[in-house]
């Protein structure tokens, strides 16, 4: 299977579009959290604070994920995307000048969370907008051709970020954040978007929203999976976000191995899902939970940091983790679950996977000086892998499909 099949991919002008607009707009979200970090810390911040500002942003996320579902569904979903990325650009524009070391901690936390907000929207009208610019059979090859641009983004994002703090700093590095995010706009506003020309007339919004959490609590496999990802990005994903800058920093002297880090997970990301989408894979959700075992590799890292060079290459590998996730888990949703609640189904899925994770952020301070760094990390490793373990047992998580069998079955 070709990634980037001329008759099929970019003969869709949609497609070709929302993938420049992905890119570009990955470019600078990537480059964000490196100027984020480094601010927060050079101002004097500690781990606990540091935590509480990232979780900030995962907060709103998680509150405001449930309306943006509805209203995914309810308008068109490209005028929310291009809605929700011109308010992040104001957002960040904004940290140009509330980042100063001088300003309270909580005001930066504060444009953090608001971010959040812009966040939402955009997650759940991005998983379900690209039904509208491709045929369902090229929707595999379409989630991984994106997945693997964003990733390369990512690969070059953080670079930029950290050479851009080192430059200029992590203030102005805001501002070229702000400015890609609204340049994405640009290709966005472009696509013509034919979805939801169909739609039902529309219930109640408390209805509305009822119906997308029923949808996930009916389809097992979904629920379980968003589950298992909520209780790993709380216990593993929050130490590792947090703790990667400040060992790092602490060990090495440099923010180069952090951004160095985050860059090679992305090209994990990238080796992986092209691997995926070129072999065939009988059991895709097996595979995928038995890959995404290898995540433990980056926090076993930070809990023995040798040198950079194994740092580095740790997250290489555990960024095999993620592949088989861009390759299955939004094709699945896109295939199994009815257009017309996907924008629900999908901010549920962003509500879910980040749900618990601002808790973990705000508890790795304490969790470090109650059990200490390297017992936290290795024991969040053990957590994983168990967690996988039991998520196996759900049915249809093998094959990402409901049983045929199953009593809720009649879901298509």
């Amino acid at each position: 299977m070709k990634l980037f099949e001329a008759d099929s991919l970019w003969s869709y002008k949609g497609f070709r579009l929302f993938w420049f607009s992905s890119t570009i707009f990955v470019l600078g979200a990537t480059a964000f959290p490196i100027a984020l970090a480094v601010t927060i810390l050079d101002a004097g911040a500690s781990a606990t604070t540091l935590g509480l500002i990232l979780g900030a942003r995962i907060v709103s996320g998680v509150v405001f994920a449930p309306f943006a579902g509805v209203w995914a569904d309810r308008l068109p979903r490209k005028q929310v995307m291009i809605v929700a990325d011109l308010f992040r650009a104001a957002v960040v524009f904004s940290l140009v000048f509330f980042s100063a070391p001088s300003m309270p901690h909580f005001l930066v936390g504060l444009m953090v969370f608001l971010m959040g907000i812009g966040d939402a929207f955009g997650a759940a009208s991005a998983g379900a907008f690209l039904p509208s610019l491709l045929p369902v059979e090229k929707l595999p090859a379409g989630n991984v051709a994106r997945g693997v641009v964003v990733r390369m983004a990512s690969i070059v994002g953080p670079g930029i970020g950290g050479l851009s703090v080192f430059l200029i700093g992590g203030r102005m590095t805001f501002l070229f954040t702000a400015i890609s995010f609204a340049l994405g706009t640009y290709f966005l506003a472009q696509i013509k978007e034919d979805v939801n020309s169909d739609k039902k007339a529309q219930e109640p919004f408390i209805t509305e929203l009822r119906e997308g959490l029923r949808t996930v609590w009916e389809i097992k496999w979904v629920g379980a999976m968003i589950a298992m990802a909520s209780v790993q990005l709380m216990v593993v994903l929050a130490a590792e976000n947090v703790l990667l800058p400040i060992i790092t920093r602490r060990e090495f002297n440099t923010n180069s191995v952090f951004a160095l880090s985050a860059a090679a997970f992305s090209a994990g990301g990238i080796i992986s899902a092209i691997m995926c989408v070129r072999i065939k894979v009988k059991h895709e959700g097996q595979f995928s939970v038995l890959v995404w075992m290898l995540l433990v590799i980056a926090p076993l890292s930070l809990a023995f940091p040798v040198n950079e060079y194994v740092v580095v290459i740790a997250y290489l590998l555990a960024g095999f983790s993620v592949g088989p996730w861009e390759a299955f888990w939004n094709s699945a949703i896109q295939r199994e679950i009815p257009q017309e609640v996907q924008g629900r189904v999908f901010s549920i899925d962003h509500m879910g996977s980040s749900g618990l994770m601002p808790l973990g952020m705000a508890l790795v301070g304490p969790a470090v000086a109650l059990f200490g760094e390297k017992e936290l990390l290795i024991g969040a490793s053990i957590f994983h892998i168990f967690i996988c373990a039991v998520v196996l047992l759900v049915p249809g998580v093998k094959d990402m499909k409901t049983p045929a069998n199953y009593s809720q079955g009649e879901q298509r």
